[in-house]
């Protein structure tokens, strides 16, 4: 991005919202065929991938692909395209029958690429038991429609506030707040010092749902981890819950108290990069990978941190598999089964550790404290022993409500919404 040329850019791609408009791709690759055909043996048989990637360096797509070729000779063709772009591609080229064989998709129901979505379109093949297995436990509704399987899960993708320590020991902040209470105090010492403990790209409305959403994971899931089935059963409401009452108003409280750079209503993504890579800010919602981009290129020792918890809260954090293995149903057969035996390699621990540690993420299976990328130590304990939620609106019911949540947050930022507008706008995007 401008201020840091050096840095690896956030990796929104999957969780971004889409274009408005519709991309048409000219020349599209060598996607899906005819799905009856059966031509040739899938040993031999390669086939196309498609990925989004922020810029040349998140090529760790190629890179696992690149070892699977060097081992069993299979040839994989990786097709990427600009983040921002990315699902406006796959849902053009899905209709037009000629998107790639494999593509990387979001799980549930939450966004126009996701697994559920998609394959309720017809557009998606049914996976094996080697994909269904590694689903995580309780989040197999977000991979299945008729009791099969349509997307294999790549990796976990921590999401937390990634916080520069040195900053924070440079405004007197010696240690993470541990406590909501804490965090307040932090703010203003931040302040004092020069500094923002907290910098937002309040004008994109992804991000202010993020923040949002992390919060939320102790004001309202820590306590009631099914709320989302309860809500889809209508036994409960956004705007008559307490947690998400809570997880609304701390947010304007955060704002009051000058935890947020000044403008941060209109804050980007630059503004992330610059305030974490520059010092000028302390901490960011933001996918984990971050931590090492920034870290990376910036040399600065940048770790990933839970949101701290309000009085009578455990600690508890967002991970989740936002991203996964799909394949498209218009592939022929030989290329279907190539695609489902490079899915069950890549299964593999050895392999879902290698890209978890490409990707900046965590391995999809045997998650331990002490075999993580040093970024994510801080909540490597929480991992571990399962102490997080996915990311909620993975599994609300369509893309609409996750846009209140973040267009309501950005209301609240400039005193043009109330905490209650934001719930009932949700409720209504919900549909019940």
């Amino acid at each position: 991005m401008p201020q840091h040329t050096a840095s690896r850019p956030l990796r929104w791609s999957l969780l971004a919202a889409p274009l408005a408009g519709v991309l048409i791709l000219a020349g599209c690759s060598g996607g899906g065929g005819d799905s009856g055909g059966d031509s040739g043996d899938s040993a031999d048989k390669g086939f196309t991938l498609m990925v989004a990637e922020a810029n040349d360096a998140d090529n760790y797509y190629e890179q696992l692909t690149d070892m699977y070729t060097k081992e069993t000779g299979v040839p994989v063709e990786v097709i990427p395209y600009p983040s921002d772009a990315y699902n406006t591609q796959v849902t053009t080229q899905l209709q037009a029958g000629n998107a790639a064989d494999v593509m990387i998709l979001a799980p549930g129901t939450g966004q126009p690429i996701s697994v559920v979505t998609l394959a309720e379109a017809g557009f998606l093949e049914p996976l094996d038991d080697t994909s269904a297995g590694i689903i995580p436990a309780g989040s197999e509704a977000q991979y299945t429609v008729d009791d099969k399987v349509y997307g294999q899960p790549t990796a976990l993708a921590p999401v937390g506030l990634i916080y520069n320590s040195a900053g924070g020991e440079e405004v007197g902040i010696d240690e993470y707040p541990a406590t909501y209470d804490d965090l307040l105090a932090a703010c203003q010492t931040a302040r004092d010092g020069g500094k923002t403990f907290t910098v937002l790209a309040g004008g994109v409305p992804f991000n202010t749902g993020l923040f949002a959403q992390l919060i939320s994971a102790t004001r309202v899931y820590e306590g009631t981890p099914d709320w989302n089935e309860q809500r889809a059963a209508g036994d409960v409401t956004f705007a008559d819950s307490d947690g998400w009452q809570e997880t609304l108003n701390d947010i304007v409280e955060l704002n009051d108290t000058g935890c947020f750079q000044d403008g941060a209503a209109g804050g980007t993504f630059d503004n992330i990069t610059a305030g974490i890579g520059g010092g000028t800010a302390l901490t960011a919602a933001t996918p984990g990978s971050a931590a090492a981009s920034i870290g990376g290129a910036t040399g600065l020792d940048i770790t990933v941190q839970a949101f701290p918890p309000a009085e009578g809260q455990e600690p508890f954090t967002l991970a989740s598999a936002n991203y996964a293995w799909a394949i498209n149903a218009k592939a022929d057969d030989a290329v279907k089964t190539s695609a489902q035996e490079f899915l069950d390699w890549a299964a593999q621990p050895e392999q879902a550790k290698t890209y978890a540690d490409l990707a900046g993420y965590v391995p999809i299976t045997g998650v331990t404290a002490d075999d993580l990328l040093p970024s994510y130590a801080p909540i490597g304990d929480l991992l571990e022993s399962g102490a997080y939620t996915g990311l909620p609106n993975a599994s609300w019911p369509n893309p609409a409500v996750y846009d209140a949540l973040g267009v309501g947050v950005q209301g609240l930022l400039t005193g043009q919404k109330t905490v209650d507008q934001v719930l009932a706008d949700m409720d209504a995007a919900w549909g019940n």
